[in-house]
């Protein structure tokens, strides 16, 4: 379908506000017009109620965390979400993601753990990742006392994706359970060729190839093995026996394809994952509802559905 016209607005008003593109940048200024773009431009009205929300620690790979626990209305308790933010390894912060975590705590009527793992290129690869494990154990360890039900799930959008089933696939390897996997227009492969989707929408729809490749030498440049599943976790050796997913693409997206792919193997493999596609939206539409009914739409949607499948149902 065409592409959401509110959606085309905000293209077009960031193409006119004359901001250099992120790969022409430095990672500082990336980080700060990342910031102006989502919680810079939030009104108060805008901002998603939920019942609290505090500031904290959790453990990384190195040492403690920032991080922000996000309680839904209602009596508890709930099952715990540890929540991996997007950017391409290299920006973004508990702030930028702050409305969507709100959306999903909401939506999925669970408590939400938001990690602000180590950045690349300060900390490259695997820093971030090793934090995402490292903080996903200690939220597991300590749902109780977070106002959990014992019942802990991951979630991520674009690289927090990649971090969410990085995670969800360490886990099953030690035996460690997971209730479910929400996976948010996922990095999960670096297989450019195998997906049109790439080509399709390299330019004009927010998330451009230029800057992905941009991410990927801050993050992982370095690093000579781009199949390691911790890079690309759809090329891991097995999809089997993971928790059921729940994944959303946008369909003028470069990461559409491999999002896509990427539940049909865990189908295939024989878990449970449902697809949800989001028509006519870009990437990074999951912190656009405010602008965009359609996003808008979806997020319920996928965050109901999500809440759904975390429950078992």
């Amino acid at each position: 379908m065409p592409l959401d016209p509110h959606l085309d607005g905000v293209l077009q008003m960031m193409a006119g506000s004359g901001a250099k593109p992120i790969q022409e940048g430095s990672p500082a200024e990336g980080r700060d017009g990342y910031l102006a773009l989502t919680f810079g431009s939030r009104t108060p009205e805008q901002v998603v109620p939920v019942a609290s929300v505090q500031d904290t620690t959790v453990d990384g790979a190195a040492g403690p965390l920032k991080a922000r626990a996000y309680r839904p209305e209602g009596d508890g308790p709930f099952p715990t979400v540890a929540f991996f933010h997007g950017g391409g390894y290299v920006i973004g912060d508990l702030d930028t993601h702050d409305n969507m975590c709100r959306d999903i705590c909401r939506g999925a009527r669970a408590v939400v753990v938001a990690v602000d793992y180590r950045l690349a290129p300060e900390h490259p690869f695997p820093a971030g990742i090793d934090d995402a494990v490292a903080a996903a154990k200690w939220v597991v360890a300590h749902a109780p006392e977070l106002g959990g039900d014992g019942a802990v799930a991951v979630a991520g959008d674009s690289a927090g994706g990649n971090f969410a089933a990085v995670v969800a696939q360490r886990f099953r390897d030690a035996g460690i359970p997971l209730a479910a996997q929400f996976l948010i227009y996922p990095a999960v492969d670096h297989v450019a060729a195998v997906y049109p989707s790439i080509e399709q929408n390299a330019k004009g729809y927010f998330l451009e190839m230029d800057t992905m490749a941009w991410f990927y030498n801050h993050y992982a440049g370095g690093f000579s093995d781009t199949m390691d599943p911790r890079l690309a976790p759809l090329q891991a050796r097995s999809l089997a026996n993971l928790p059921p997913a729940v994944v959303v693409t946008a369909e003028f997206d470069p990461l559409r394809d491999q999002g896509a792919a990427y539940a049909e193997a865990l189908r295939a493999a024989g878990g449970k994952a449902e697809h949800i596609p989001g028509p006519g939206m870009i990437h990074g539409y999951f912190d656009m509802g405010r602008w965009s009914p359609a996003a808008q739409a979806i997020i319920e949607h996928s965050t109901s559905r999500f809440g759904e499948v975390l429950r078992g149902d």
